[in-house]
């Protein structure tokens, strides 16, 4: 089935493979997902005139928010770009301005299309670069025998012709040619290439050299990087403008790294950039989902003066790409009419109606997303394709050591996941992160020394890790 035509029921369960719990919240995202299928099914003039209905998450940190989008944007294969809107400032003061979110989602798009058409070229282009590789080879093996010794010199008076003021003589002889492959030599040589038993030898390659940003070295190191980036998105719209190629340096390469650098050549040469281009830019305009994060940050507070006028103007500022507006980028002007807006906060301190009302109004979708408890984090550990658990078994499963969490063990962790994030700021499942490390310090620093073993985390083991640590409240609040 293809992506584009998930059911919202189909969406709910691949998130669930991912996401425990906040039924709501993928209810809605899959709604949105699904209406924007639907958009495209309505015929005639009146397929503009829908807009999609944005959304705002509410929940405490860890939660799920950001998880959620981001499974939803891969899940569909669209463009994805995740912003923090504090990040921002108001037009006039120093910081990023809004429309640059616009413009990552487009280098978003652009790296998706390239990767897809790089794709369907990969055989074409690695079949060509197999032949040069070859052909290097055999150049090398099979060298041109030596030119022939220069004629005598005549001297013969140069007379007067058709072609110019004097006779010149005849033009040199082209250089002496090896001898050519059959065949039958061609073929034995790329099995041997894909065999992998040309890879000690070298071939020489000219290879593109690094000399530095030109617009770092103008503008100075850390300081300088947004007035870097603006200034190059500016010069690459102007038409004609062409950046100048990079120097190149002839290299003696082993023949894996040369056939690397030769397929990317090779697959430049293929792909249609200007279809590229033309598809990311449709794809932003259809497909693309900015995150919105920390939306929250830039609610200003009633009665509050002083930072919040600039939150104020933060929102303003973002109202215009809400609500539609078309943004010049470098590769052509693109419309936000049917980007799709996830926005999402704590309002621990502010709530959703201490935003703007214009901008309240263009995220008619609100679901809130419940804090997560014990058994929220047991399922966390235990039941996603991703789990915390699985990924510590696989990373030690390289030192040769069978690592292996029983069923009262991940309890006992949610167990103490609860507590320290009750104790301490509730950070959610990223709590998890930090029991783990800590309670698997000891083995991860001496895995590699084990050998070929097991490692059993049973209750035991985990009370006897993290008991000390979480009887002392003030240690306890750093480390976990």
């Amino acid at each position: 089935m293809s992506r584009s035509t998930f059911t919202p029921r189909e969406t709910v369960g691949e998130l669930d493979r991912y996401i425990i719990g906040q039924q709501a919240a993928k209810r809605a995202v899959a709604v949105a997902l699904r209406n924007r299928w639907r958009r495209q099914q309505v015929p005639g003039d009146l397929r503009d005139e829908i807009s999609p209905k944005n959304i705002i998450l509410v929940g405490p940190t860890g939660c799920g928010k950001t998880e959620i989008a981001r499974r939803l944007a891969k899940l569909a294969a669209a463009p994805f770009v995740k912003v923090e809107a504090s990040k921002f400032t108001e037009v006039g003061y120093v910081g990023r301005d809004v429309e640059s979110m616009v413009r990552d989602l487009v280098e978003n798009a652009i790296q998706i299309c390239q990767a897809e058409e790089r794709e369907s070229v990969a055989n074409r282009a690695r079949e060509q670069a197999e032949e040069r590789i070859i052909r290097m080879l055999w150049a090398i093996d099979h060298p041109p025998p030596p030119p022939p010794p220069p004629p005598p010199q005549s001297n013969t008076t140069l007379k007067p012709n058709m072609l110019g003021p004097f006779m010149m003589g005849p033009p040199p002889p082209p250089p002496p040619q090896g001898p050519e492959p059959t065949e039958a030599e061609l073929g034995e040589m790329r099995r041997m290439l894909r065999e992998g038993q040309y890879d000690e030898r070298k071939v020489p390659l000219d290879v593109e050299q690094s000399s530095g940003n030109p617009f770092m070295t103008i503008f100075g190191g850390g300081g300088g990087e947004e007035m870097e980036i603006n200034l190059q998105d500016m010069l690459g719209q102007l038409p004609g403008f062409k950046a100048p190629p990079a120097p190149k340096k002839r290299r003696e390469l082993l023949v894996p790294e040369a056939f690397a650098l030769i397929l990317k050549e090779e697959t430049d040469k293929l792909i249609d950039h200007d279809k590229i281009k033309r598809d990311a830019l449709r794809r932003t305009e259809q497909d693309g989902i900015i995150f919105l994060d920390e939306i929250d940050k830039v609610g200003a507070r009633q009665g509050h003066q002083g930072a919040d006028v600039s939150r104020e103007g933060v929102q303003r500022d973002l109202l215009p790409i809400v609500e539609g507006s078309t943004v010049s980028t470098k590769h052509g002007p693109v419309k936000t009419d049917h980007v799709l807006f996830i926005a999402a906060g704590a309002f621990h301190v502010s709530k959703v109606s201490d935003l703007i009302p214009e901008l309240q109004g263009r995220f008619p979708i609100r679901v809130e997303l419940k804090p997560l408890t014990k058994s929220d984090f047991v399922q966390i550990l235990k039941e996603p394709r991703n789990a915390l658990t699985r990924q510590y078994e696989a990373l030690m499963l390289t030192e040769g050591v069978t690592l292996t969490f029983t069923d009262d063990a991940v309890e006992a962790i949610a167990s103490y996941a609860e507590k320290a994030n009750e104790k301490a700021e509730n950070i959610g499942a990223r709590r998890l992160h930090t029991i783990l490390e800590a309670l698997l310090e000891d083995l991860s620093f001496s895995a590699s020394e084990r050998g070929e073993s097991t490692f059993v985390v049973d209750a035991a083991y985990v009370n006897a890790t993290l008991e000390p640590v979480m009887a002392h409240q003030d240690v306890a609040r750093y480390i976990l």
